[in-house]
Parts: structure tokens; C-alpha cells; sequence
């Protein structure tokens, strides 16, 4: 009874050490989303805004010409994969790597330490990646596509639903697709339409990178505050009840050592 209950106490530190762990990586989330909620909403911001122009160039007729807008008859797939710098996220990099098992894919470049080491790329921290990194890369994309090196890039992220809800998404990029509902406007270019489209779409690229980017994070970072909140109830309740057997473990041991002197004492 007694290594009993002496392996339920090691038990009980072990739960707590674990507890104290968790909660003390919930503060870390916790600290880091206010920053990463406006991060992530100063992108969305700034993408929309460039949308806005992209959709004005977009819907010229000169810009149907641009080789950012022809569609291709080859299935050669770039993808972007943005994933955590981390683990301990509940599923967020498991979901980002199912939805992209299920895509046909030629070339993934990864972002993230965990789609780093999964897809055997150069180190790129999601966390910490720069516009001048995001321009660097859309400079690279953009020479590849206009090169015929492939035929479809789509950037693979986390969306931002709630803090409760996060989901895996492609947002496809190249090429360039107008909309249904777009309507040239009565304005004049310098030099011209399609000039202008080739010069923004590095720009209008990096955006959309980096809306992705920091909104994939603002989800990693809600994701493990969630996971972390989780695993510290669940190891509450494992504590309590630990902490149940082990007194009902003790108190057996003590009935059974009074039981013991008692029946010696008869005989």
C-alpha cells in the first residue's frame, strides 16, 4: 500500500509540473494576440485596398493581354505553405498539412519551422517574416511564372474564423483572374494598362503574402492559447483525481496498520 501511494504522488508533481507548463504557455499566447489580432487585421486592411486597384486594372481590356492573366493548359502547381514556428497548437499544422497531402502539387515552398522540416526547406519563421522577405520571394514567383517554370501558384495558410475556430485554406494567386462582376472605369493610364499590371503584381503579390502570413499566426497563437487552456482542465481533473486515490490509498494504509496493532494487541 505504501509504494501505492507513493507512486501516486510522483504521479501528482508529474501532472502538476505538466499543468504549470501549460499554463505558463497560455500567458505567452495570451500576450502575443493582441499583437497578432492587429497585425493580422492591419494586413487584411491593406490587401483589400490593394484588391480594390488590382480588380480596377484587372477589368481593362488591354490587361487581358498580360501574361499574369493567361490562363495555361498545364497542371505544374506551386504552393506556399505557411505552418508554425512551434508545435503544441491543438491541430493547427496537422490541418495545413492534410489539406496540402490532398493537393497535387510540383514545388512547395515553406514558411514556418514545422513546414520547414516537413517539406525539407531553408528555415523561414512565420512568425518573423519581413516584407522585405515577402517582396524578395514575389520577385522570385513572379520571374518564375513569366518564365513558364510553372502554371498555378496558391498560397496554403490558416484562417482566422473566431478564436475558438481556426481552418486550413488555398488562396490561388496566379494567375491573375478577373471578375465576373468587374467593370472598366472611365480613367487614363500612364503609360498604359498592362505596364502598370506587370509592375504591381510583385507588390499586389507580397501583400497577399503577407495577409496570409499574419493571419496564419494570429491562428497559431489563438489555436495554442485554446490547447493550452484545454490541457491545463484536463490536467486539473487528472490532479483531482489523483489526488482522490491517493487519499483513499492512505487512508486504507492507516485502517490496515490499526487493524494490524488491534489484532496483535488481542493476541
Amino acid at each position: 500500500m505504501g509504494a501505492n501511494t507513493k507512486a501516486l504522488k510522483s504521479r501528482i508533481r508529474s501532472v502538476d509540473s505538466t499543468m504549470h507548463l501549460t499554463h505558463a504557455m497560455g500567458l505567452v499566447a495570451s500576450s502575443k494576440m493582441r499583437r497578432a489580432t492587429a497585425n493580422m487585421n492591419s494586413g487584411r486592411q491593406y490587401a483589400a485596398a490593394f484588391s480594390d486597384v488590382m480588380d480596377v486594372l484587372m477589368a481593362c481590356p488591354e490587361c487581358a493581354r498580360s501574361p499574369y492573366m493567361q490562363r495555361r493548359e498545364g497542371v505544374r502547381t506551386r504552393l506556399i505553405v505557411i505552418a508554425g514556428d512551434r508545435g503544441l497548437a491543438g491541430g493547427y499544422n496537422a490541418n495545413v498539412f492534410r489539406l496540402v497531402d490532398s493537393m497535387d502539387k510540383e514545388k512547395v515552398l515553406p514558411i514556418g519551422k514545422r513546414a520547414c522540416e516537413r517539406y525539407h526547406g531553408a528555415f523561414k519563421s512565420s512568425e518573423r517574416f519581413s516584407g522585405d522577405e515577402a517582396r524578395e520571394m514575389a520577385e522570385m514567383l513572379c520571374r518564375d511564372f513569366l518564365a513558364g517554370e510553372y502554371d498555378r501558384l496558391g498560397i496554403v495558410g490558416t484562417r482566422y474564423v473566431s478564436m475558438m475556430s481556426q481552418e486550413a485554406y488555398v488562396t490561388w494567386v496566379l494567375p491573375l483572374e478577373r471578375k465576373e462582376e468587374a467593370r472598366p472605369i472611365d480613367a487614363v493610364f500612364e503609360p498604359d494598362e498592362e505596364t502598370i499590371l506587370a509592375n504591381v503584381v510583385p507588390d499586389y503579390l507580397a501583400g497577399v503574402l503577407m495577409r496570409v502570413i499574419r493571419e496564419s499566426f494570429a491562428s497559431e497563437v489563438a489555436a495554442r492559447r485554446m490547447a493550452m487552456d484545454s490541457a491545463g482542465k484536463n490536467a486539473q481533473a487528472m490532479i483531482d483525481d489523483l489526488t482522490l486515490a491517493y487519499n483513499r490509498a492512505r487512508q486504507g494504509a492507516i485502517t490496515q496498520e490499526i487493524t494490524e496493532i488491534v489484532a496483535g494487541s488481542d493476541a
